[in-house]
C-alpha cells in the first residue's frame, strides 16, 4: 500500500484501492463508485498495477492480420454503421474466391499469420457457400478468426439449423476462431435503438457459449460512446465476467469508442482520449478474469494507444493490413509492424508478435 491511498480523505474509495491492489473481485456498486469518484490517475494507476500483476515480462503483444470484409451487402440496417449497402442498393459487392485469395497472399507475404474474417448479414447466400469459403481459405494455411455472433446467428436464421450444429458445420469447414464483433452494448434497450435486426445480447452471448464449449477460443468487443448509460456499460461488462467465468473461453477484451461521423448517429459527440482511457482501465480493473486487454489504435491513434499501455492495456491489436467499416465512419489511422514495434519499443515495453491464442511467433 502506497501512501498515496492511505492519505484519501474518501475511505470507501480507499478500500476499493487496497481491494484491487490485493487482488480482490470488485462487485457492481464498487465499479459505480469509481466510475463516478476515481479520478483518471486512479483508474490508470489501478489498471497499470493489474496488467503488471498479469504480465510482469513487460511484454506487448500484437498480431499481423487482415480484415476481410467479405460483403457489405447487409439487412441489419445498424444506425451506427457507415459500412453497409443495403441489399436494393447499387454498389455494393461480394468478394470473389481469386479475391480473398490475392489478400490472403498479400497479408502471408507481409508476415501474417491470420484473417479477421467479417462482413454484412447478406440475405441471400446459403450456410454451404460460407462452408465452402472457409475451406477455400484453409487451403492456403493461414488462421481464420471469422464470423462475429451476429452472423452465425444469422447463418441459423436462414438454414433453419441450430447454433451448434452451424457451429459444428463451420469448425468442420476450417473456422480457427470467433471474433468479438456485433457486440457493441450488451443491452437489449440499447440494441432495439440502435439495431433492432440484429441478435440480441442474449443471442451474442449464447453463441459465445456454444462456441467455446466446442473448443473455439473468441474475443470480446465492446463499442462505447453512443446512447448507452454508466449501468448499461456496466451491463455489458458483467454478463461477459459470468460468461467467462463458466467457460474461460475469450482470449481478449477490445474496448473501443464509437465513430459518429458518415452514420445515422452523426450528432452524437466523440469520445475524447480521456474518456476512453478511463474505460479502457475501468474495464481492466472489473474483468479479472480476462488475461489481455487491447488497445484501440484503430480509433484512437498511435500515441493515445501509447498511453493505453499504462491503463491496463497489454496488446496493441492488430497491424491491420486492411480496414474499411472505422474507415467508412472517417477513421482512417495506418501502422505498419515496424511502427508498432516502435511504438511499443518507445513506451519502454518489449513489442512481440503472437498468433490468435495469444502464443508467440
Amino acid at each position: 500500500m502506497t501512501g498515496r491511498f492511505e492519505d484519501m480523505p474518501d475511505k470507501r474509495l480507499r478500500d476499493i484501492h487496497e481491494n484491487v491492489l490485493a487482488g480482490v473481485r470488485i462487485g457492481d456498486e464498487e465499479y459505480l463508485y469509481l466510475e463516478e469518484k476515481g479520478g483518471l490517475y486512479d483508474l490508470g494507476f489501478l489498471a497499470n498495477a493489474i496488467r503488471e500483476r498479469l504480465h510482469p515480462e513487460k511484454q506487448v503483444t500484437y498480431v499481423i492480420d487482415r480484415n476481410i470484409n467479405y460483403t457489405d451487402i447487409c439487412i441489419s440496417a445498424c444506425k451506427f454503421c457507415a459500412f453497409f449497402k443495403t441489399p436494393e442498393e447499387k454498389g455494393g459487392y461480394l468478394l470473389s474466391f481469386a479475391e480473398l485469395a490475392a489478400k490472403i497472399k498479400e497479408t502471408q507475404e507481409l508476415g501474417g499469420t491470420q484473417i479477421l474474417l467479417q462482413g454484412g448479414l447478406h440475405p441471400d447466400q446459403p450456410l454451404a457457400y460460407y462452408e465452402e469459403m472457409l475451406r477455400f481459405m484453409k487451403k492456403t494455411g493461414i488462421h481464420v478468426h471469422g464470423f462475429s455472433p451476429p452472423e452465425i446467428h444469422h447463418f441459423s436464421l436462414l438454414s433453419g439449423l441450430s447454433l451448434r450444429e452451424v457451429l459444428e458445420r463451420l469448425i468442420a469447414a476450417g473456422l480457427d476462431s470467433i471474433p468479438g464483433g456485433g457486440a457493441e452494448i450488451l443491452s437489449d434497450r440499447v440494441r432495439q435503438a440502435t439495431a433492432p435486426r440484429k441478435c440480441t445480447a442474449d443471442q451474442w452471448l449464447e453463441v459465445m457459449e456454444e462456441a467455446h464449449g466446442q473448443g473455439l477460443r473468441t474475443t470480446a468487443t465492446m463499442m462505447f460512446g453512443h446512447i448507452e448509460t454508466v449501468e448499461e456499460r456496466l451491463e455489458h461488462l458483467r454478463r461477459l465476467r459470468q460468461l467467462q467465468d463458466r467457460t474461460g473461453g475469450f482470449t481478449a477484451f477490445i474496448p473501443w469508442p464509437f465513430q459518429p461521423d458518415n452514420t445515422l448517429l452523426a450528432g452524437i459527440e466523440k469520445t475524447t482520449a480521456m474518456g476512453y482511457l478511463r474505460m479502457l482501465a475501468l474495464s481492466r480493473i472489473y474483468l479479472d478474469n480476462f488475461a489481455n486487454v487491447q488497445a484501440s489504435w484503430v480509433t484512437q491513434g498511435p500515441k493515445i494507444a501509447q498511453l493505453s499501455l499504462f491503463f491496463g492495456a497489454n496488446d496493441f491489436g492488430s497491424t491491420m493490413i486492411e480496414e474499411n467499416v472505422v474507415a467508412a465512419a472517417g477513421v482512417s489511422f495506418r501502422l505498419t509492424e515496424q511502427e508498432i514495434r516502435r511504438l511499443v519499443t518507445d513506451a519502454g515495453f518489449t513489442p512481440c508478435q503472437r498468433r490468435m491464442d495469444y502464443t508467440l511467433v
